[in-house]
């Protein structure tokens, strides 16, 4: 910047091109324009870090019940915290049941299990909760979605596990994919709601699509197809709604959220235009270099979304790598990020789920750390 600067000001006081003052004044604000928005641009480019606090001990387990993988997290109108999480596992490595949600008490306190033994528990993806308070459990493994009334009994049920009596094996990626089946999933991951009670689930890793149901339950219709054009979708991984009913998926193969309104219409894509610190190890493997073909390991590749209430609305979003999380405004401004990928107690470990019950709270579940994280935000104003 100063080499510019100097540059421009030797054109304007050469002795063999006498200039008037007007000129002068011209090349000056010229320069101090030019330097102006290239600063912002810059600012623009490397967005502020929030400062925040971890307290990555909040929940507190009873002495006989341990985390897995925690690969859910949701919090309700009282506050109390819901854990889905890949525990409630002692059998084999391979194909063991791995499902199972705790509910905690605004202080961290352990209150109960929910659905205990329940024949959907296969393999844990998210939890939501829903504008009544209903919990919501998707599970990856069984291809179903679980609703739960806020007592923790099951009122409704979307999808269907394979028969126990038939080869029960997982869905496999095939080229050409498989076409969907109205009403069933194939390792679906996540669901929102509009405000006419219609629930979007996003179906997930081998249909990616979005399959729509209205308040009672009834199938609507689907949108997205396998692929990374406008509106079809790699891998949809989150998926939330703003006031307006627009729904945001974390559309994660392609390293986009993409924004449909409550028809499925694309209304716009918002990527997270930024790099890793140089020298930053991931949690495990190899740095994914950034000419490599699109993967969920590169710095942006949204693994969540978390809309914030309240009238002014916020989008939270995470990577696995360099393992941000980043908050944005709902068209794609980026406003700041926090952290990065570790063990300590202020890193993470694959942020998989973020609850955001308020702009400066989160809670993230961490597949590799086995944990759930509270976040304290302190932004600067």
């Amino acid at each position: 910047m100063r080499a510019v600067v100097v540059s421009l000001t030797k054109r304007a006081i050469l002795p063999e091109k006498r200039k008037d003052t007007t000129v002068k004044r011209s090349l000056f604000l010229a320069a101090t324009l030019f330097i102006s928005a290239t600063a912002f641009q810059l600012a623009a480019a490397d967005p502020p870090e929030i400062p925040y606090t971890a307290d990555p001990n909040f929940l507190k387990l009873p002495p006989d019940i341990h985390f897995g993988e925690t690969s859910g997290v949701a919090v309700n109108s009282q506050k109390h915290i819901f854990v889905y999480n890949r525990g409630n596992s002692t059998g084999p490595a391979y194909a063991a049941t791995a499902s199972q949600i705790l509910e905690f008490g605004p202080d961290g306190k352990y209150i109960r299990e929910i659905g205990k033994n329940l024949y959907a528990w296969s393999y844990a993806h998210d939890v939501r909760v829903d504008p009544q308070d209903n919990i919501w459990a998707i599970d990856k493994g069984s291809d179903m979605v679980v609703k739960f009334t806020p007592q923790g009994r099951v009122s409704m049920i979307f999808g269907r596990k394979k028969e126990a009596s038939d080869e029960a094996e997982p869905w496999t990626h095939v080229n050409p994919p498989r076409p969907p089946v109205d009403g069933q999933f194939r390792q679906p991951t996540d669901v929102a709601w509009d405000q006419q009670g219609n629930t979007f689930v996003s179906d997930g890793y081998v249909n990616s699509r979005v399959a729509v149901y209205d308040k009672n339950g009834d199938w609507k219709m689907s949108f997205g197809t396998p692929g990374s054009g406008p509106g079809q979708l790699n891998t949809p991984h989150g998926i939330a709604s703003d006031n307006q009913g627009n729904i945001y998926v974390a559309d994660r193969g392609n390293r986009r959220i993409q924004v449909f309104d409550h028809d499925g219409k694309v209304l716009r894509e918002i990527k997270i235009a930024v790099t890793a610190p140089p020298g930053l190890k991931p949690w495990m493997g190899a740095v994914v270099p950034e000419d490599a073909p699109a993967n969920t390991m590169k710095a942006g590749a949204p693994w969540t979304v978390c809309i914030t209430p309240g009238p002014t609305q916020y989008l939270y979003t995470s990577d696995a790598y360099p393992g941000r999380i980043y908050k944005l405004t709902l068209d794609g401004k980026l406003l700041g990020m926090l952290g990065r990928v570790g063990r300590q107690p202020n890193q993470f470990g694959w942020i998989h789920q973020i609850a955001c019950p308020s702009e400066n709270e989160l809670y993230v579940a961490e597949i590799l750390n086995w944990r759930v994280n509270k976040l304290t935000l302190s932004p600067k104003k």
